[in-house]
């Protein structure tokens, strides 16, 4: 193998491993419930990442959080019980990953977020996640996250007892 192919190899791992990182972080978000959560969340970050809202209403509501220990206490916030989440789900797409001329690889998605609350009420939430990666004793981490609110609205409920619909089998 030449060096450019390696060098492109490289780059694909690093586009896989970047992928399952926030994959991992978007699933553990979603079974928010216990500091064994959290601790596997602050994993996914690096000792002096920087964890961001950007935009109204998140600069304000979630704020900034720099270094993996604020990032966790942040996170731990959200273990209650009973559970501040009663449903919570992510939804990733429009991904792009790219390696920038420095040699960091940057990633975006747009995020749908569905949650419902203990206290009552349902919310949908989307975003524009952006991450910067790197690497942390051999394993790939989030060094800068960001998410910047697109909208936010509250929802009557998400489950209904509509049947659900089918096409006619008859």
């Amino acid at each position: 193998m030449n060096a450019q192919d390696a060098l492109r190899l490289q780059q694909l791992e690093a586009c896989q491993a970047a992928r399952v990182c926030i994959s991992d972080y978007m699933r553990l978000c979603d079974d928010l419930d216990s500091p064994e959560t959290v601790q596997a969340i602050g994993e996914l970050f690096s000792e002096d990442a920087c964890w961001e809202g950007l935009g109204e209403p998140y600069a304000t509501r979630l704020g900034r959080h720099t270094g993996r220990a604020a990032i966790v206490k942040m996170m731990a916030s959200y273990v209650r019980h009973p559970a501040h989440f009663a449903m919570n789900a992510h939804f990733l797409c429009s991904e792009a990953l790219r390696h920038e001329p420095d040699g960091v690889l940057t990633g975006r998605w747009l995020m749908l977020q569905t949650s419902a609350f203990t206290a009552g009420g349902a919310h949908l939430n989307a975003a524009e996640i952006r991450v910067t990666f790197g690497e942390e004793a051999g394993r790939t981490v989030m060094r800068h996250f960001t998410t910047r609110n697109l909208f936010s609205r509250p929802v009557d409920h998400w489950q209904a007892a509509d049947t659900l619909p089918v096409p006619d089998t008859k």
